[in-house]
This record gives structure tokens, C-alpha cells and sequence, in this order.
């Protein structure tokens, strides 16, 4: 839960780009796409592969000594730095004309409470579910939960180094 929240907190950091017009901040992210893009890519790849190698451990680690914070920071600069997160915000802001409404700042803090919510939600569900389920598969079960994943990852990543090259 710690790693979604990571996660619905970069969410709502980009609602708050968007719905609170932050010309700075967005210019600054378009610029940088090229190398969001690169890094995230990279890393997806990276991440993909790790995933689809790994085997699922004989016994679930026990839950004593969890590191929250390290969970929560890490997938916040994975999600900051997802070439996808960025441009599924951008394209949906943009396709919705969230940046130049100007609705005014109430508008804007429910837009991004409401991102930051949705997401948090999902996290929240997702968590839960994988808690009450993670007891239901076998190690071999566990090992084809990995590769599949693993397999969707490492296409994430192609898929945003392939955005370079044809983006251009």
C-alpha cells in the first residue's frame, strides 16, 4: 500500500501541473520528455526483465521489518520518471483543456484531490486483492504471474524507446 501511495501522490503532482496551470512545470516536463522518455525506458526494461527472471520465493518474507518509507519513495520516482505516466496526463489534460480553463483554484484542488483518491483507491483495492489471493497460486503459478508481468513491463519499456524514434 505504501508503493501505491507513492504512486497516486505523483498522480495528484501532475494534476496539480494541470489543474492549476503550471506553465513552468509543464513546459519544463515537454521539454524533458526526450529524456523522461530515455531513463523511463530504460528502467522499464530493466525492471521488465528482473521481473520475467525472478522466481517467487518458496515462503512469503515475513512482514516484520518493512522499510514503508523505501517502498513509498521508490515507486514515487518510478512513476515520476514512467514516460507513460507523463504522457497519459499530458494527452488527457490537453485533450480535456484542463490547463487553460481557468476555473479557478477550487476546480482545480477537487480536480487533483480527486486524482489523488481515484488512485489511492486503486492502490487501496489492488493491495487488498493481492493479500487475500497471494495464498490461491503455486510457486508455478507464481513464476507465470512474473513472466507475464514481466513480459507487459519489458513492452512498457520498448514502447516508450520505440516513442523516440517515431516521434521524431
Amino acid at each position: 500500500m505504501a508503493s501505491g501511495m507513492g504512486a497516486a501522490t505523483v498522480d495528484a503532482l501532475y494534476g496539480c501541473v494541470a489543474g492549476f496551470g503550471l506553465t513552468l512545470i509543464s513546459q519544463f516536463l515537454i521539454r524533458g520528455q526526450f529524456w523522461f522518455r530515455l531513463v523511463g525506458g530504460v528502467f522499464l526494461l530493466y525492471l521488465g526483465a528482473r521481473t520475467f527472471l525472478s522466481r517467487p520465493a518458496a515462503a512469503a518474507s515475513s512482514a516484520q521489518r518493512s522499510d514503508l518509507a523505501g517502498d513509498y519513495f521508490s515507486t514515487f520516482f518510478l512513476t515520476l520518471t514512467n514516460p507513460l505516466t507523463v504522457l497519459s496526463f499530458a494527452a488527457i489534460f490537453a485533450g480535456l483543456g484542463l490547463g487553460a480553463t481557468g476555473g479557478g483554484y477550487g476546480s482545480a484542488t477537487m480536480m487533483v484531490l480527486g486524482v489523488f483518491l481515484g488512485s489511492g483507491l486503486w492502490w487501496l483495492i489492488l493491495s487488498w486483492g493481492a493479500a487475500r489471493l497471494r495464498d490461491r497460486f503455486s510457486l508455478r503459478g507464481l513464476r507465470w504471474v512474473n513472466r507475464i508481468s514481466g513480459a507487459i513491463i519489458l513492452g512498457f519499456g520498448a514502447a516508450a524507446l520505440a516513442s523516440l524514434i517515431f516521434s521524431r
